[in-house]
């Protein structure tokens, strides 16, 4: 009976002595992560990205790199250039 009052009494201190420890200090972004980089247009045939606004011929097709509605994301548009 006494060791299991002996192993209570281990277990509540231990448990108020993790209690007690202050949080861990929140992670600060790195600069390069916090800049957000503008939508760019994925070329296979070059095998690059390119900018919004650059035109190029895609697989025989004139196309041009335009933002997406959401002004998210980029994507090849074809037309009159």
């Amino acid at each position: 009976m006494r060791f299991v009052i002996a192993i209570a009494i281990a277990a509540a201190a231990a448990l108020s002595a993790c209690a007690s420890q202050q949080a861990a200090p929140e992670k600060v972004a790195a600069a390069p992560a916090a800049q957000k980089k503008a939508p760019q247009c994925w070329s296979g045939d070059a095998g690059k990205f390119f900018d919004v606004g650059a035109k190029q011929t895609v697989s025989g097709v004139a196309v041009e790199c335009k933002t997406t509605s959401d002004g998210k994301g980029a994507a090849w548009v074809g037309g009159k250039h």
